[in-house]
């Protein structure tokens, strides 16, 4: 996984995180939705890359 990767990611999930917890503060439950589907997002894009990450490795 590349460092921009990285950051982008965890970028993402910081702000679903952020997201979800506005939404809890203000009882929007569509905030909090929207925030739980980055975090997912950013975890799905996650596993992707390790698994990139374990085949270059696996073939290097």
């Amino acid at each position: 996984m590349g460092l921009d990767d990285k950051i982008q990611n965890a970028a993402k999930d910081i702000e679903g995180k952020v997201q979800e917890a506005a939404g809890k503060a203000t009882d929007n439950k569509e905030a909090q939705a929207k925030g739980k589907a980055k975090q997912a997002e950013a975890s799905v894009q996650k596993a992707g890359e390790n698994v990139k990450d374990g085949i270059k490795d696996a073939i290097d």
